[in-house]
């Protein structure tokens, strides 16, 4: 099943709700507790998609791509490398990223992610998937100036917009093996697979809820594969996983307040 967050309008409460074919219907409840499914009866392309789950944090998982590592010259850990971006990054499906002043070189991070349906700590790799609602698409968005400046990735990694998600979850997709693509105004940018993960899914549940727990919604993003690039103003990136969907966002350049 997909499930959206969505609203007809700016003036309207976002809602709950779920997807079939190109109509979205209503849910009355949570994904996250008991609810109905009400018939599909918004067309798709006439409501705003919001990103599809609010986090109360987004775990990241640095160079679990063998290439993508070997591509900045940096060894892949031994443990999964975990990092935070915070909730204020979270945008949804067509929603803007804004270039901050701050940098000269913003760069797209295709990546599979992971949302959290059930709480837990100390969760078995066995057990993982229980606590899984589903799967969505991410950009991790990071300033690489900075984060070559900073040696720390708080900053290149957490500002506004810098974390879009989308464009649903789907709680029946399989992580084993997906093709992942990243395209730059229509040119492609990255290719992988998820059977290339250093780590995967199961594993990095159990690993990170050793160290934090995990609650209802928080997002998970699994890393990302070689080819990341600069993102420019009037760009346009279009993330797609195979059998998951296809992510968009345009890139502006934010103004430097007066």
């Amino acid at each position: 099943m997909r499930l959206v967050r969505f609203r007809q309008d700016r003036q309207q409460t976002p809602r709950w709700g779920w997807v079939r074919d190109e109509l979205v219907g209503a849910l009355d409840g949570s994904p996250f507790s008991l609810f109905r499914r009400e018939a599909p009866t918004f067309p798709l392309d006439r409501v705003e998609l919001l990103a599809p789950v609010e986090p109360s944090k987004v775990i990241c998982i640095g160079r679990n791509y063998a290439a993508h590592a070997a591509e900045h010259q940096v060894e892949v850990p031994d443990l999964p490398l975990i990092f935070l971006k915070p909730p204020s990054a979270v945008i949804g499906h067509r929603q803007t990223i804004r270039l901050p002043a701050q940098s000269e070189r913003v760069e797209h991070e295709a990546e599979l992610a992971v949302v959290i349906g059930e709480a837990g700590r100390w969760i078995a790799a066995e057990a993982a998937d229980r606590h899984i609602l589903g799967y969505t698409i991410a950009n991790d968005v990071t300033a690489r100036d900075l984060q070559e400046r900073d040696r720390q990735w708080t900053r290149a990694k957490g500002f506004d917009t810098f974390c879009p998600l989308g464009p649903w979850i789907e709680t029946e997709f399989a992580p084993a093996d997906a093709l992942i693509t990243c395209s730059v105004n229509g040119h492609m940018r990255q290719m992988a697979s998820t059977r290339d993960l250093v780590f995967p899914v199961r594993q990095l549940v159990a690993f990170i809820s050793s160290v934090m727990s995990l609650s209802p919604g928080d997002v998970i993003l699994t890393g990302t594969p070689a080819g990341v690039g600069p993102l420019t103003d009037g760009d346009e990136v279009e993330i797609e996983i195979e059998n998951l969907g296809r992510l968009s966002n345009p890139v502006r350049a934010e103004a430097r307040p007066a």
